[in-house]
């Protein structure tokens, strides 16, 4: 696995090291793609691997930065349009955008405390223990759609890159 969440570790450190890993195999599942693999829709609903991973950056700015009061960048698609490739969309302007993404969202873990509580976009107050759990789940579970599509696109299967 490229990253392990520490077997003796704090409740934080944990978290983060588990948000990390299936971040990191988000980012596998569209590596070494073309435009046209990482775009392509592949269930009737339309969903590509592209359209989860612009999803998941926006849901990382969401939730770690909207809920806590953070700087977001601003969004040049509405919310939700979030699973929607548009043409003018590139692979690497997505996966730059995640980045971003994830690295803002960073900042405000690593900035603030599990028990600092936010305010999410239906009103709720949650804590940062929360919504990083939250996004654990909603990760994983978009990382396991994501290696159903790219098994189906190129055989590739798992959730890091083969030794």
């Amino acid at each position: 696995m490229s990253r392990r969440v520490p077997l003796t570790g704090g409740e934080k450190e944990s978290l983060h090291a588990s948000l990390d890993r299936h971040r990191d195999a988000v980012l596998w599942k569209v590596e070494g793609l073309d435009e046209e693999q990482a775009r392509r829709p592949m269930t009737p609903s339309g969903t590509s691997l592209l359209g989860l991973v612009k999803h998941l950056a926006a849901v990382e700015y969401g939730w770690f930065c909207q809920t806590f009061g953070r700087e977001v960048e601003p969004l040049w698609f509405a919310p939700e349009e979030d699973m929607e490739i548009r043409p003018e969309e590139s692979a690497e302007q997505i996966v730059a955008f995640y980045r971003r993404a994830r690295a803002a969202a960073d900042r405000a873990i690593n900035a603030l405390d599990l028990e600092t509580t936010g305010t999410s976009w239906a009103g709720e107050t949650v804590s940062m223990r929360w919504v990083l759990i939250h996004m654990i789940e909603d990760t994983a579970r978009h990382a396991g759609h994501m290696d159903i599509l790219r098994e189906l696109i190129d055989g590739a299967v798992g959730d890091h890159r083969p030794a």
